[in-house]
């Protein structure tokens, strides 16, 4: 067998994901100039508010109604990793914890035995357009781990790997790795994460190609899942296979794949890791391994509310001169500058 790729299918809403992840998104919204409530200045006419994915004029509300985003809502029994590539998104959480980030910035969120978190876009420019773009990643939790205490933690966009490469014809690579191994670098994944151990081989990865530039992907050990998501560009070449973009190609992650930008340039994700290989059960916001677990997270959710809501309404957003931060449940606040200083301490 020398073909490494074993499916390709379309991407859909959200994207098809194999164990570990659950769940795969790409916003990309061009988002108009914003006003004093960090809202749109546009009209609002002929969007389902609250429900709002219509894409209309290259946006959408998803379920705000004044600014966009996504207010207060649960989670219990896996991980969101957000990366942030353009606008910035307010976060606001049950336990009182928040922050601003964007711009590159990625945040990783254990959910564990439960938090509700809001996700909101605030639109800071008044005088130009507010494009946002970013990726939302469910990676799940073992069994072990699906009660782990919830937190989240920033990683900067200063922090995030990333390696600039020329291919033997010297066109341009550009990786950033957002779990896993680049260049001897690597963003340290919380503590309760699949991807924190050794074996899980969990990797996620942008790769973008100059028009065309070759790139191989290395194997990895036997048993890894491994997907590239051809989210932008009009084609490449998946070792010798021409695969046209808005689709995922499922490798064989035993076997290296070179990709080749055939017809301009082109940018794609790739997330991998070992399977958990436990059985899942999910219910939307809830994911853990049998049904009565998850009939007990909608009671413990009904009883505790994981914390209750500390915030005035149930969308929150942050003062327009806040800049970038996160406020963490125990009070500690951190912003891009104090992480700057710490790395260059070490």
């Amino acid at each position: 067998m020398s073909d490494p790729i074993l499916a390709v299918v379309p991407l859909g809403f959200p994207w098809q994901t194999l164990d570990p992840f659950l769940f795969c998104v790409h916003h990309k919204d061009a988002y108009p100039q914003g006003d004093d409530r960090f809202a749109p200045r546009a009209s609002l006419s002929g969007r389902q508010i609250g429900n709002d994915f219509s894409y209309k004029d290259g946006w959408s509300m998803y379920h705000g109604e004044i600014v966009p985003g996504f207010p207060q809502h649960p989670h219990r029994g896996f991980e969101t990793i957000t990366v942030a590539r353009a606008g910035f998104i307010d976060h606001s959480d049950s336990l009182g914890a928040a922050a601003r980030f964007g711009k590159g910035d990625v945040q990783w969120m254990t959910a564990g035995a439960g938090v509700v978190h809001s996700e909101m876009f605030p639109l800071l420019n008044k005088d130009s357009d507010n494009p946002l773009e970013l990726f939302q990643i469910w990676l799940n939790l073992p069994a072990k781990s699906k009660m782990a205490a919830p937190y989240f933690s920033m990683y900067w966009d200063h922090l995030v790997p990333k390696l600039e490469l020329k291919d033997s014809a010297g066109h341009s690579i550009r990786l950033a790795a957002y779990a896993g191994p680049l260049d001897g670098k690597a963003i340290t994944p919380p503590p309760d994460s699949w991807a924190a151990a050794a074996e899980a081989d969990v990797r996620i990865l942008t790769i973008r190609l100059d028009a065309g530039a070759q790139f191989e992907i290395e194997k990895a050990g036997p048993g890894v899942n491994r997907v590239l998501y051809f989210f932008d560009g009009k084609s490449v070449s998946i070792s010798g296979t021409v695969v046209k973009e808005k689709h995922a190609i499922q490798l064989n992650a035993e076997m290296n794949a070179t990709i080749v930008a055939t017809d301009g340039p082109c940018e794609l994700l790739m997330l991998q890791g070992r399977p958990i290989g436990e059985p899942v059960a999910q219910y939307g916001p809830f994911v853990m391994n049998t049904q009565e677990e998850i009939q007990n997270a909608f009671a413990d959710y009904r009883r505790t509310q994981f914390g209750g809501w500390p915030w005035p309404d149930d969308a929150p957003v942050h003062p327009r001169d806040a800049g970038k931060f996160a406020r963490h449940a125990d009070g500690r606040v951190e912003k891009p500058l104090d992480a700057m200083a710490a790395s260059a301490d070490l």
